[in-house]
């Protein structure tokens, strides 16, 4: 009589950690989290030495929130993507063949990451804050509520879900990278300018367009109205297609 063995499926956990070594595992994706790192100091550096006024926590915090959000997401997208440009996919689905664990790790670990770079926006912020009050030889200026801070995590949320579902999507770096870039920089000024000529995409806008809702969080107050926009859009331009995306994952043949 055959006896079936059960093997023990691989831990999350030990997943996590496996995905998370991945993230710096190439000299690209090492130079991409390092260059992230690069542009949040070197904003805050920017504005600290030579803006002819003293700058405050909000601007700081603002500044560096903008090309975090543009970068941070491109880590997200290529943590999917490069399982296929690197040829990686058939020895991590063979060896953890539940696709969907491996998904989960990879957006624990991204989720982790964004949680990092926020705080790295609001310690840089908090540092820059200090030293232009030093240089100007006033107190420094605390501008940003609890709330505000939630915000700005949101917004750079927000970025990064875009991310990683267009890597879920599209499967190949070059293409997601563009698509990506092209929906961070070119979909908004596409967008406002139909918003300005066309009245019937003005009205609308705010419940089709995530870009519209998402720069919303970096405004003075987010009404419950926005709040609303931000959920309908999010399901339209991250909830669904991801879901999509992951169903593909799931059942494409790897070769």
């Amino acid at each position: 009589m055959s006896t079936l063995h059960h093997t023990a499926q691989i831990p999350f956990r030990r997943l996590v950690d496996v995905e998370l070594r991945k993230l710096a595992n190439t000299r690209s994706a090492l130079w991409l989290l390092v260059s992230i790192a690069l542009v949040a100091v070197g904003a805050v550096a920017v504005l600290v030495l030579f803006a002819p006024f003293q700058v405050s926590y909000a601007d700081l915090a603002n500044a560096v929130a903008y090309p975090l959000g543009l970068l941070v997401p491109m880590v997200g997208l290529l943590s999917i993507t490069s399982e296929w440009s690197q040829r990686g996919a058939l020895t991590t689905f063979t060896l953890v063949p539940r696709r969907g664990r491996v998904i989960a790790a990879k957006a624990a670990c991204v989720a982790g990451l964004t949680v990092v770079a926020t705080a790295l926006t609001f310690g840089l912020a908090a540092c820059g804050t200090l030293l232009s009050a030093a240089a100007e030889g006033t107190a420094p200026v605390w501008n940003l509520s609890w709330a505000d801070h939630l915000y700005l995590f949101t917004f750079q949320a927000i970025g990064v879900a875009v991310g990683f579902t267009l890597g879920a999507i599209l499967r190949r770096s070059s293409v997601a990278l563009v698509a990506y870039l092209m929906f961070a920089l070119v979909v908004p000024s596409l967008s406002s300018q139909l918003a300005a000529g066309v009245e019937w995409y003005g009205t609308a806008a705010p419940w089709i367009d995530l870009t519209h809702t998402q720069y919303a969080l970096l405004g003075e107050t987010v009404t419950g109205e926005q709040w609303a926009q931000l959920g309908i859009t999010a399901v339209l331009w991250i909830a669904l297609p991801f879901a999509a995306g992951l169903w593909r994952l799931r059942r494409v043949e790897i070769r």
